[in-house]
């Protein structure tokens, strides 16, 4: 089991509320066999613990015309990571950042309106990031399998 300290009836909520957020408390009650106020006070006490963190809208980019997507994989001397994870995170192209291991790696998700756009990314924020050892990039062609939220 994936999380220690949820019985069998919370992870059931989690997973009708990863399949579909917007489910009512109504359905997850008939799905799961408790009153609709008694989903209501375990989704409430799974927020308050931090189990659940947000309810939101996921877009794939590939769908959007001319939206380009990437991963970027990035290696910095160590004394530059905190600089170099501080700009990224405040830039709006970049969606996702992860320490992975290796080398002071990062491994980054940018979604760019266009490839001028990635372009003028990739040259003026990528390529200008202090201590940069390497850096690599991939784009995301298609999307075959992408799981939400985590499984149980």
């Amino acid at each position: 089991m994936y999380l220690d300290g949820l019985d069998e009836l919370d992870q059931k909520i989690i997973q009708l509320l990863i399949e579909n957020a917007r489910i009512s408390y109504s359905d997850i009650g008939e799905k799961t066999g408790i009153s609709r106020v008694a989903v209501k006070a375990r989704i409430q006490a799974l927020e308050k613990k931090g189990v659940i963190e947000e309810y939101t809208t996921i877009i794939n980019p590939q769908k959007i015309s001319g939206a380009v997507s990437c991963y970027f994989e990035i290696e910095t001397k160590p004394d530059h990571l905190s600089q170099v994870t501080d700009i990224l995170y405040k830039n709006d192209t970049v969606t996702q950042i992860y320490r992975v291991t290796g080398r002071d790696k990062l491994h980054v998700h940018a979604v760019a309106s266009s490839s001028d756009e990635m372009e003028h990314f990739l040259h003026n924020v990528i390529d200008a990031l202090p201590g940069m050892i390497s850096c690599s990039c991939n784009t995301i062609l298609s999307r075959i399998k992408d799981i939400k939220g985590l499984r149980l």
